[in-house]
């Protein structure tokens, strides 16, 4: 083998260590964003065995383990879970889509941003969860009180950063497409679309914390179903276990929600440079 094929090969090799560096690099990202969970609850466990945090306090992390599996054994758990994650999606479907169609038609339309955007910036400062009272009244404490409630805390960060995504959208690629003959939904389909997700996700993001939030205090004064009913029955019998648990499977599947969201974010946005996967 020449000295000139050896340089070759070694240039090679290090050319695929480098590009496989970062695919161990997010590898090792992705774990190590549990450390400090792992580490927490270690902590949390050995200081409930040696006595420092009383479990009427704060139940060990395997009480609490314990609960789980009591509850998912009767089915318990599981139900209220499903009931929950059901009453999320349908929220965020539902204030999602209308906060969509809203950023849309504002972002482009400047009459319907006259007619509609300074109600909307109004009531959005009102505190959504204020209305729960009247929202009792309206609906009872069946299913589209907590439809309602989640919709309409999902609907403003989704709509906000749909219409600053659309709004922020390069004028010059607009005035390009239309000088190629672009029809207006070929130009919003096929520009203004794509160059305003990377903010329509952003406001996604942020609408699920929103929706976890919401659905947590809905559930928790008007329901007889969800995660959030079965901690306060919990409550009621100063089952501390069973509250930790609700507390944590909210976390879960906030967490849950959040990967998915970033995971579709990747996947949709793979064109642009921000969010390639590769080098």
């Amino acid at each position: 083998m020449t000295d000139a094929t050896a340089a070759s090969l070694d240039r090679m090799a290090a050319g695929r260590l480098r590009r496989a560096r970062p695919r161990l690099f997010r590898l090792g990202d992705g774990l190590s964003g549990w450390i400090a969970p792992a580490l927490l609850i270690a902590l949390w466990q050995a200081g409930s065995s040696l006595g420092l945090i009383a479990d009427g306090v704060l139940p060990s992390p395997a009480s609490v383990a314990a609960a789980a599996w009591r509850l998912t054994a009767t089915g318990e758990l599981p139900a209220n879970i499903g009931v929950s994650f059901v009453r999320a999606v349908a929220g965020l479907a539902v204030g999602g889509t209308i906060g969509l169609a809203f950023g849309f038609a504002n972002g482009l339309s400047k009459l319907s941003e006259s007619l509609s955007d300074s109600t909307l910036q109004m009531v959005r400062n009102i505190p959504h969860l204020a209305l729960i009272p009247l929202v009792i009244v309206w609906f009872g404490i069946d299913e589209g009180a907590k439809l309602f409630l989640v919709s309409l805390g999902v609907f403003f960060p989704v709509y906000v950063n749909t219409l600053h995504g659309v709004r922020s959208v390069d004028p010059q690629l607009i005035e390009m497409a239309r000088s190629y003959g672009m029809t207006r939904g070929n130009l919003v389909r096929r520009v203004i679309l794509p160059g305003a997700l990377p903010s329509i996700f952003v406001g996604l993001r942020y609408a699920l914390g929103v929706m976890w939030l919401t659905l947590i205090v809905a559930e928790t004064i008007a329901a007889q179903s969800g995660v959030g009913y079965m901690a306060m029955q919990a409550r009621e019998f100063m089952m501390t276990d069973v509250v930790v648990l609700s507390i944590l499977i909210y976390a879960l599947l906030g967490k849950l929600a959040d990967v998915t969201a970033r995971l579709i974010e990747r996947m949709t946005l793979s064109w642009h440079p921000a969010y390639r996967s590769g080098p």
